[in-house]
């Protein structure tokens, strides 16, 4: 994993990565714990969040809450283009993971709430984790206000998901398998295997200048979660490139050394 810090180290911008393989504890970072703007991937938190309220008999996935107009953000996402109507809480919580429906997300904030959202983070154990605000928020965007996040922080996310070390195992193979059918593979899994992007479960986030992606890799020689981020980058493009380059880096080494 070495090459990918010195590609990192080459590249215009703030990077953090961190690669673990989940059966031996192998692990290679690189400002693994530099905090860093989450994006779209403050998203990952936010539903763990929300299932273990459905845990816990606050909410459960079938209870139904409408979406108004005043509600709809724009960005990423498909629920702002229709009319007022409800949705369930399931169908919000994959709108908000397979198309990063910001609508949704903020709406699932409003459910479970800032506060009990920042708990959820501290019992997972995230130290540079934080929900500061919703997504697309405007008023915020101008203040400055980030939700943060680092590359070992959505690590270790999966790494209880995988585990089933904070919700229990039904909600984590859930959650697991909705982020499998998450829609933007063109990052870290661009230049997998079209055969083999299903084995992967991951979430992105992006923004001006910030690329992010996430992701847990479970195949036949082994289950692997590696994460990477960026800020200060020159474009979107430019960083899709080089999150796409280390992905393809981090699978040729996992397919060729890894036994």
């Amino acid at each position: 994993m070495k090459e990918i810090k010195r590609y990192l180290e080459s590249r215009i911008g703030t990077y953090g990565f961190f690669f673990e393989d989940l059966a031996s504890g192998y692990t290679y970072g690189y400002n693994e714990n530099v905090q860093m703007t989450a994006a779209g991937c403050t998203k990952l938190p936010i539903a763990v969040a929300l299932i273990k309220e459905v845990e816990n008999g606050n909410t459960n996935y079938l209870e139904k809450v409408k979406i108004e107009g005043k509600d709809k953000v724009y960005g990423t996402g498909i629920i702002h283009e229709f009319d007022e109507r409800e949705y369930t809480i399931f169908e919000l919580l994959v709108a908000m993971l397979i198309q990063s429906d910001n609508t949704a997300a903020n709406k699932i904030i409003d459910i479970v709430g800032k506060d009990t959202i920042n708990e959820v983070i501290k019992e997972l154990g995230l130290k540079n984790t934080h929900l500061n605000r919703k997504t697309a928020d405007e008023r915020e965007l101008k203040t400055g206000i980030e939700n943060l996040t680092s590359a070992y922080d959505l690590s270790l996310i999966w790494k209880h998901l995988y585990n089933a070390t904070y919700l229990d195992e039904k909600n984590s193979t859930m959650l697991i398998d909705i982020l499998r059918r998450q829609q933007i593979k063109n990052k870290l899994g661009l230049y997998i295997p079209e055969d083999l992007k299903y084995d992967i479960s991951s979430k992105t986030g992006d923004k001006h200048g910030v690329e992010n992606d996430t992701e847990l890799i479970q195949l036949p020689k082994g289950n692997f979660v590696f994460s990477v981020l960026s800020m200060d980058i020159p474009n979107s493009v430019y960083g899709t490139v080089t999150l796409a380059k280390c992905g393809k880096m981090m699978w040729d080494n996992v397919m060729n050394n890894w036994h």
